[in-house]
């Protein structure tokens, strides 16, 4: 049965595109002020070239923003079948692209995952999350997910985990990192919250390891260890083995952890993490940009210092403003009150994409919509965290806020998708 475009329209979710319209506004805004420049001339548009004007990040960001409007038009109009029938085609396609940028792209920064077309860049990454969610979406309509074997659990692990294996190839693991946020769609579909809880856990003592002297952490934990076994004589009966091999594995974590660090990790990504752990050991050098993050952040007060009044923007104090760290510019210039209202729109943001998400007819959609706001939470979290010293610097940026093309190409193909699938849910078959 074929939709009327009047009420199609009136099925398109208006909140979410109008959360989106305001985001990619302020962020617009914010990419101006970062590279703004007093000298600059009061009124670039009638004084400049285009060439001149394309030395502006502000400027080519507005031409982003206007093919993301075409790209929002194709996305609506798209048989919203086709997201579904094509998941594994452009699954795989992607994939080969991957592959493709390994070889043929020019290093830049030490990573080899920018393809470069005449004039512009893409970074295939960005948009292996959108086909990376459409094919797990997919198997996992098939599947449920609470009851399948081991077989079905691996076949989704590798579906997961080629794409940020290939990117970590290429020496882009911030990027690679964001495919974890996953598993959070997964839980909701019936994976065992033990793998999470694992997960958790794992983090927390490999943290750990890196902060305190080893033979504390295995008498602690030898310690925890016999009081459970002491106190619950269940465990001690029936779950042993598992009580002793996960002992095992912990304590093998803590020994190896010095082998990972040294061996595995390169040494930009342990200065991020000597930075994150102690941001005082390399002020002027590793630490500079985060050092001057909080700075901005902090020196911005309750209502910021104005627009265009921000000093640590305004000269350029911190690097790579108007991209990773774009949210020092919300802090220092809009202050504690813009920060909050930045931060509000995005968590609305993310409860009105779960919300959309739950109300699908299909496995597939409403799986689809969890990828997609597991995906963003990542990215806010993460890139808010690093800005202000929570979290290391892992390169990733503030969706729809960040400059570059393909993040806000990548967002927005996230975004109206799931919109484009919701629109047509009432013809969804149950699967």
């Amino acid at each position: 049965m074929q939709v009327s475009p009047a009420r199609y329209s009136r099925s398109i979710d208006w909140v979410t595109v109008l959360l989106y319209v305001i985001l990619v506004a302020m962020g617009w805004i914010c990419i101006y002020a970062s590279s703004y420049s007093p000298d600059a001339p009061a009124n670039p548009l009638n004084s400049m070239t285009f060439d001149k004007l394309m030395a502006f990040n502000w400027f080519k960001q507005l031409l982003w923003i206007a093919t993301a409007g075409v790209l929002i038009v194709v996305l609506l109009v798209v048989d919203y079948k086709a997201y579904d029938t094509l998941a594994y085609a452009l699954y795989v396609g992607m994939i080969v692209l991957l592959l493709v940028t390994m070889v043929v792209a020019r290093p830049i920064a030490g990573s080899r995952s920018w393809l470069e077309l005449g004039p512009v860049r893409l970074q295939p990454a960005e948009f292996a999350k959108f086909t990376t969610a459409l094919a797990a979406s997919r198997f996992m309509a098939s599947i449920n997910l609470r009851y399948q074997d081991w077989r079905d659990q691996l076949i989704l692990a590798g579906i997961t985990l080629l794409p940020p294996l290939l990117i970590v190839a290429s020496n882009e693991s911030g990027q690679a990192l964001v495919f974890g946020a996953l598993l959070l769609a997964y839980f909701r579909e019936g994976m065992s919250p033990l793998i999470l809880l694992l997960l958790a856990v794992a983090g927390v003592v490999l943290v750990l390891a890196l902060m305190v002297p080893k033979m504390w952490l295995v008498a602690a934990f030898t310690v925890i260890l016999l009081a459970v076994l002491g106190l619950n004589r269940r465990v001690l009966r029936h779950h042993l083995p598992l009580a002793i091999g996960v002992w095992v594995a912990v304590i093998g974590m803590v020994v190896g952890v010095d082998f990972f660090y040294n061996h595995v990790l390169q040494p930009h990504q342990r200065q991020r993490i000597e930075i994150l752990i102690n941001p005082s050991s390399d002020p002027l050098g590793k630490g500079w940009n985060v050092t001057q993050s909080k700075i901005a952040i902090g020196s911005g007060g309750l209502v910021g210092k104005g627009f265009l009044q921000g000093t640590q923007t305004k000269f350029d104090f911190v690097p790579e403003q108007s991209t990773d760290f774009i949210f020092c510019t919300v802090g220092e210039e809009f202050g504690w009150m813009g920060s909050l209202v930045v931060i509000g729109l995005y968590l609305t943001l993310l409860w009105r994409i779960i919300y959309v998400a739950e109300r699908q007819k299909s496995v597939f959609g409403r799986t689809y919509g969890y990828c997609v706001a597991s995906v963003l939470f990542f990215h806010i979290t993460v890139n808010m965290g690093m800005t202000m010293g929570l979290a290391p610097v892992v390169g990733i940026p503030l969706p729809f806020f960040s400059y570059g093309g393909s993040s806000l190409w990548s967002f927005t193909i996230l975004l109206f998708s799931l919109l484009a699938l919701d629109a047509y849910r009432k013809q969804d078959l149950v699967r």
